[in-house]
């Protein structure tokens, strides 16, 4: 059903896998777009009371597929920029309670989509980072209320500027992540809590998320994100942004 992931059920427990490991699971528009689509059809089953949301291989995923959106016309890069935000908005509005199972390299779009889950468990040696400014785009998607909610206007600012990669310990410390465990005990510690999760009653899981959702959504506004995607489709073609984005590139190849 569906090209970029892995989606299956087993009674009251989803999981949505990205099962390209041989690119650290890019996000592409197609991704994205299936992302989206995933969520809407666990809604549409209904049977699920938790889905656990991973990536294949040694990353849960890379970030945004850049490549993918070079040499587009501008009204389908525009809708192409907007899949980000439209993934993390069907996510964060699944009925099911969403699990964040994070091992590798979480970054930039990744780190939205785990923003995007309801609890994120990582493992020991999980690295985190959000390189956008230094590709010279902004962090679109809703990537900053999601960060403000969770970690703080502060640390977000920090975070997202200096582009630094942090670890595990660092995102529990700053309220990111729910926990943290050894590499070789993540499945079995999110699959206990997602079990421990299905047993409750779906009408007292659901009122308590989206009691949550919308106590947050008064605080940071992430509907206020529909913009994001004209800020990124003018990043990718400004020219300091451009050589911005050439440098670190470089940089990066030079590594």
């Amino acid at each position: 059903m569906f090209d970029t992931l892995s989606v299956e059920v087993e009674g009251a427990i989803g999981r949505i896998q990205l099962n390209q490991p041989e690119k650290l699971n890019p996000l592409s528009p197609k991704a994205l777009s299936e992302l989206a689509e995933a969520a809407r059809w666990f809604d549409a089953k209904g049977d699920a009371k938790v889905v656990v949301v991973s990536g294949a291989g040694r990353a849960f995923s890379a970030g945004a597929d850049l490549s993918t959106f070079q040499g587009q016309p501008e009204g389908d890069l525009r809708a192409a920029a907007d899949q980000g935000r439209l993934m993390a908005e069907a996510l964060e509005s699944m009925r099911a309670v969403s699990i964040a199972a994070i091992q590798g390299w979480c970054v930039g779009g990744g780190l939205v989509l785990a923003a995007a889950c309801d609890l994120r468990v990582a493992t020991e040696s999980a690295q985190f980072s959000i390189p956008e400014v230094d590709l010279g785009i902004p962090l679109a998607w809703g990537g900053i209320p999601r960060l403000v909610r969770e970690v703080g206007p502060a640390r977000t600012k920090e975070l997202v500027m200096t582009c630094r990669p942090f670890d595990a310990s660092e995102a529990l410390a700053a309220g990111f992540l729910n926990r943290v465990v050894a590499e070789q005990e993540l499945e079995a510690s999110v699959d206990e809590l997602a079990r421990q999760l299905a047993d409750k009653a779906s009408h007292a899981l659901l009122a308590t998320k989206r009691h949550v959702n919308a106590v947050t959504e008064q605080m940071v506004g992430t509907m206020r994100s529909w913009s994001d995607a004209d800020g990124l489709v003018v990043a990718l073609s400004d020219d300091e942004c451009v050589a911005a984005r050439q440098r670190y590139l470089e940089s990066k190849a030079g590594s």
